[in-house]
């Protein structure tokens, strides 16, 4: 073998060397090794693969198997198929790579750069009109460049600040997609409740009707009501069937909305799980303290403020594009330079150089780029200003309207346990005969008044409690499992 051809194959012999010890190394080591080789420069964020980690829990929940429909369907399971299923997370986790990758390239420009070079060729020089015969050379070239930059005037840290802001950004951005998602969600089940609920209060309604039908007829047989009565009852019994009907259309649609948003089959059987919980007086919270993490958390606050700490070492980074620079080179040539003719004897060359770059002028370019780069930084600061404005705005109205909610819960608690007990009261003395149809039909008007009313005070309190959540950047499967 050729003397100038060994060093490129033991190089190669050396990798395979290390490709078959990597092979045959302890899975862990090997693991290790893997990760290394795939971020050398830690510039990718710890997170779940996947980026399914909500911002206000402590661990991402595991993808859940394919869903049957065997059993209801929990808030906790929907927010975690939604998560596995929905595409914008899977879009915001690419960008986050994304940026990591310009992290990483970043922080590369602190390392030196090596390039090698092998190449057979072959020399023939003719000498037309002469009697010199013509002659050719073959002969094998190899060269290797060495390049380091030593210093910048800060041009390199100041990018790397940047890409790690960038990279904030997008760790900021991907929680506010999960939490819009998270949100949906949540919305989607949260009416697919309501609906269910509606639809058994409409089934009760309808029992109760049939009831007084019944009660109406065995009245009229021992002569104590009029046919008048009966078909009064009747045509109540009518219209609580097609309240009936109207709800269970209703309930399809939220349960179609509801599967949409998981991400499922057309065709997915869905049941949600019944809701048991009534709010506490306990779950009031202090305006003061949803501000103050809104200010600290809220994924939109957050982006944008790392946005602006990009934008303003980016005018760092062009500021050191005009000052010097020192590099340090090297490079290695044997047999002759790339692209140029072979000499008669074998050579060997060697280059070492320290070289000052001191850029002198460049028609005024870098002052307006550096203009540029300060107005783009100011106008990161005046959208960071209103992020924060209408996200503490948005906060403040959700804080209402969740205060409102919890107040308005008991009192339609109260009207609802109140009018129960006065159709029970009606019911007993209908059976007497000590009530008439008139007031049968009115207490049962009123406790479906009271019952839509339950339900619908139910919904705007988790409705309310969702969006204060949501507003205040701490929306987390952890803290609606915990509702």
């Amino acid at each position: 073998m050729n003397a100038s051809v060994r060093p490129f194959a033991f190089t190669i012999a050396v990798a395979v060397a290390v490709a078959i010890g990597l092979l045959a190394a302890p899975p862990a080591l090997a693991g290790d090794l893997s990760r290394f080789l795939d971020d050398p420069l830690r510039a990718q964020p710890q997170l779940p693969e996947g980026g399914r980690m909500l911002p206000g829990d402590s661990a991402a929940a595991p993808c859940p198997p394919s869903w049957d429909g065997a059993v209801p369907l929990t808030l906790a399971l929907a927010v975690d198929l939604a998560l596995c299923h929905n595409p914008q997370v899977h879009g915001a986790w690419a960008g986050i790579r994304l940026q990591a990758a310009g992290l990483g390239e970043a922080r590369a420009a602190y390392l030196p750069t090596l390039n090698a070079g092998l190449s057979r060729v072959h020399d023939r020089t003719a000498y037309p009109g002469a009697d010199t015969a013509a002659s050719s050379l073959n002969s094998n070239t190899a060269s290797l460049n060495f390049s380091w930059r030593l210093f910048d005037f800060g041009g390199r840290a100041a990018g790397q600040r940047s890409a790690q802001a960038l990279l904030d950004a997008a760790l900021a951005s991907h929680d506010a997609v999960l939490q819009q998602t998270l949100a949906t969600t949540v919305s989607a089940y949260v009416d697919a409740q309501t609906a269910q609920a509606s639809t058994r209060m409409r089934r009760e309604y309808q029992a109760l009707a049939q009831e007084t039908v019944a009660a109406t007829r065995r009245r009229a047989e021992r002569g104590l009501g009029s046919r008048s009565d009966t078909l009064q009852a009747e045509s109540a019994l009518a219209k609580a069937v097609l309240g009936a009907s109207r709800a269970d259309g209703d309930y399809a649609k939220a349960r179609a909305v509801l599967i949409y948003a998981l991400g499922l089959p057309a065709g997915a059987s869905v049941t949600v799980a019944d809701d048991a919980h009534v709010p506490a007086a306990g779950q009031r919270a202090d305006l003061q303290a949803w501000l103050g993490q809104a200010q600290a958390r809220h994924p939109a606050i957050v982006a944008a403020r790392a946005q602006l700490a990009a934008a303003r070492e980016r005018v760092d980074m062009v500021r050191s594009e005009g000052r010097p620079s020192i590099d340090l080179t090297a490079n290695f040539y044997q047999n002759g330079r790339p692209n140029q003719g072979l000499s008669a004897a074998s050579t060997r060359e060697t280059l070492v150089g320290v070289s000052l770059n001191i850029p002198l002028f460049d028609g005024f370019a870098r002052g307006y780029k550096v203009r540029g780069a300060q107005a783009q930084a100011g106008q990161r600061e005046a959208e960071v200003e209103e992020v924060r404005r209408q996200t503490l705005m948005e906060l403040v109205k959700t804080h209402a309207e969740a205060d409102m909610a919890l107040d308005n819960m008991a009192a339609a608690q109260a009207w609802l346990d109140a009018a129960r007990d006065a159709q029970a009261s009606v019911q007993r003395k209908f059976g007497l005969g000590a009530a008439d149809i008139l007031e049968m039909l009115t207490t049962q008007s009123a406790l479906l008044e009271a019952q839509q009313e339950r339900i619908r005070c139910q919904a705007e309190w988790r409705a309310a409690r969702l969006r204060l959540l949501a507003s205040a950047g701490v929306l987390g499967r952890e803290a609606i499992a915990g509702r």
